[in-house]
This record gives structure tokens, sequence and C-alpha cells, in this order.
């Protein structure tokens, strides 16, 4: 996008005790960006009005309230406080770009107040198939995918057929969004009580109408949300290091619908209003 490696600057929130950041699980994420021409930064601070004077895109990953205490059990604070709410809504709504990732709970909970202004519901869960199979597959071949300027991009070299991703949340979308994976009644919502630990007692619903990753015109501003963090990322995992992110087979396509993002994020791809 940028050859001269001079485009637009992204800030990674790296202030909320997140799980991925710039340097860290999304150094992946952060290459490829840099690759594409883009400046990265990472953001330690809280958010206020005077943050947001010198952010166009910020990317939040996987945040986490202070103090968190393991294990984690329900309900989740939320990781930002009512003002830092208001601040980033305000941001986007004057023409920011705001790139949210919050995985299965604890990640959801966290940042379910957030979500909840700009009109998604996020559940503090697990979405997959059953406690065994929590890889999901979605493709433009099975309708699972939506097939829209995301997933068109700006020509056929960046069109995207088919992702990956690797266990997360679903949500609900406000009716102006876009769902981009569209989740079904084969994948099923595990509200559990405390993280990773799933039995009988666990309350549970079909994942049909829900979505895994949306995008929305907001205000001025744009806002691209989804519910799963290792899709993005390039990660050895295991004593067998086995590929698990853009780097694996089944997810090759995976790092173009990221650039797609972040190149409609940027005002390089035109979208369909």
């Amino acid at each position: 996008m940028y050859p001269d490696k001079n485009g637009t600057t992204i800030h990674i929130d790296e202030g909320h005790n997140n799980f991925h950041t710039k340097d860290g699980r999304y150094y992946a994420f952060a290459q490829l960006l840099k690759s594409d021409g883009y400046l990265i930064k990472g953001n330690k601070v809280k958010f206020d009005n005077e943050v947001f004077k010198d952010i166009e895109i910020l990317v939040i990953a996987n945040a986490e309230s202070d103090g968190v205490t393991h294990p984690i059990v329900a309900p989740t604070k939320s990781a930002f406080s009512k003002s830092e709410i208001k601040s980033l809504k305000r941001w986007v709504e004057k023409g920011g770009s705001l790139f949210l990732i919050a995985d299965h709970m604890p990640f959801a909970g966290a940042s379910a107040k957030l979500a909840k202004e700009f009109g998604f519901q996020f559940y503090d869960s697990y979405v997959m198939y059953d406690i065994k199979n929590s890889i999901i597959d979605f493709s433009i071949e099975k309708g699972t995918l939506h097939k829209n300027f995301i997933t068109i991009g700006r020509n056929s070299n960046e069109s995207v057929n088919k992702i990956r991703t690797f266990t997360g949340q679903g949500f609900r979308t406000p009716k102006k969004a876009k769902s981009i994976l569209n989740l079904d009644e084969t994948q099923t919502v595990f509200l559990v009580d405390t993280m990773r630990v799933f039995n009988n007692k666990v309350k549970r619903f079909p994942a049909k109408g829900l979505s895994q990753g949306a995008v929305m015109n907001f205000g001025k501003g744009k806002i691209a949300v989804f519910g799963e963090a290792a899709m993005f990322t390039a990660q050895l995992v295991g004593p067998n290091r086995r590929k698990g992110g853009m780097n694996s087979e089944e997810a090759k396509e995976n790092y173009q619908l990221l650039l797609n993002i972040i190149h409609w994020l940027d005002g390089k791809l035109e979208d369909e209003n």
C-alpha cells in the first residue's frame, strides 16, 4: 500500500493488560502491516480525548481489566472505564477508525461494554462445534464467508475465499453492520462460568445468526469487530510447534483479510455505500 514505508500510523493498544501486543503475540500482525508500508506504535496509556488527537487507526486486541487473578470467573470486569468508552465512541463518531478484537471468555466480557456502545452484543463465552472441536472454517462457497467489499478487495489478487479461526466468541451485530464471518446452527455458544471449564452445567445455545467478524460505518468513522484473535497471528503451538494462525496452510488467506480490513479502515478500500 505504501512502497516508501511512510503510511498511516496504526496504534496498537498496550494500556489495558492486552494479551496481544505489537512485540508479543501480535508481532506477526505488526510485521505484516509494516511490510505493507504502515507505521506501527504501541499505545501504553489509558484513553482520553487528548490521546485520540494523535490517533487515526486504533487496534485493541484482547484487553483485560486491572488485577485479573486466576482462575478467571464470571462476571468479567470491563477493561475500560466509562470515561474511556465515552472518549472512544466520540473519537470514532468524529472520524476515527477502530479495530476491536475480543476473543473467548474472559476477553469478550472485558470488551462487552465498549462493544455495546456501538450496538454489538458480546457473549462472554466460547463458540465451538463441541468442546473438542473449536476450529471454524468460513468460505464463500458455503456462504459462511460473506462476499462483500472486504472479501473482494481492490482487485482479484486481494480476494478472499476461505478463512480459518481458532476458537473465539460469537456476537450479535447491529442492523447496519456487515457481517463477514457468519456462524450457523452447527456451532454452539458455551456460556462458561470459569475460563476453560466445561461441564454439563454450562449454559449453551446455537450460534445461528451470530457473527465472528463484522464491519460498520459509525458517524464519520469506521469500526471493525472480530471475535477471535489468533486468526491474525502466526504462532507455533505446543511441544510439537504446530503452526497456528496466518502461517498455517488452512489459514493461508487470513493475512489478506487482515490487509483488506486495514485498507478499509485507512480509506484505501471503498465500501458499498
